[in-house]
């Protein structure tokens, strides 16, 4: 038996055609792409590897995150529950995991072997349903869940609502006077139904471009001009 078929984005021709019917509907998409292009391709397998390698990248940096799920690859292979249980804390330590990593990573392991988390059922249930399961494994929280449905199953209408630099995107376009609660961007979110992965995909893009802009020009060098006198 087959859960309800849900749309997805898994190639270039298909994010392009949904960025560019997005901007069509919306001023604030149609500027994001102008300014930034379409985003960049992101995939997690969708299995224990890809969820596992969402929680080794949660509050890093991209450079950081990659260092250490190469390390954890590497040491690991196959990454599955069973080798992340027969390994022991002090050697997933070492390859850059941290404490609440390595519970977490427990947890889901022995939700696999003990409680029957089966990827192959999880993969096809609506999102409240991932969400709900996934969020029963200790350390695992709607950001984590919701990234999963994003880049592991690459569904067309998730979205992330918890997402910090969602959010502040989401402030800086709709000129709010704070940033959004997670419950206020879902609301917010609605206008981009049904394509809402496409505008978080984009907003990430907006916000990763101005980062770059503000940290550029702080490292602008100061030019003086040498021909006129400093007072």
């Amino acid at each position: 038996m087959t859960g309800p078929r849900h749309a997805t984005v898994t190639n270039d021709r298909q994010l392009r055609a949904a960025a560019t019917a997005l901007a069509r509907q919306c001023k604030i998409m149609s500027s994001i792409l102008k300014r930034t292009g379409l985003p960049a391709p992101r995939h997690f397998p969708a299995d224990f590897s890809g969820l596992a390698k969402i929680v080794v990248g949660q509050q890093l940096s991209t450079h950081s995150a990659a260092a250490i799920w190469a390390r954890v690859e590497q040491a690991l292979s196959p990454v599955a529950a069973e080798t992340i249980l027969s390994t022991d804390d002090a050697g997933l330590k070492s390859l850059g995991l941290s404490n609440g990593k390595v519970r977490t990573l427990r947890a889901l392991s022995r939700a696999v072997i003990d409680d029957g988390l089966d990827f192959g059922i999880l993969n096809v249930a609506d999102d409240r349903t991932i969400v709900e399961r996934l969020t029963a494994v200790h350390g695992i929280g709607p950001w984590t869940a919701d990234i999963y449905i994003l880049f592991a199953l690459a569904r067309k209408d998730a979205f992330a609502s918890g997402d910090l630099a969602l959010q502040l995107a989401v402030q800086h376009h709709f000129k709010l006077d704070r940033r959004p609660t997670a419950e206020e961007l879902e609301r917010i979110a609605e206008r981009w139904r049904p394509s809402r992965a496409i505008a978080a995909r984009l907003l990430w893009a907006d916000y990763a471009f101005a980062r770059r802009a503000l940290l550029a020009s702080r490292q602008k060098p100061l030019v003086l001009n040498s021909r006129k006198p400093l007072k």
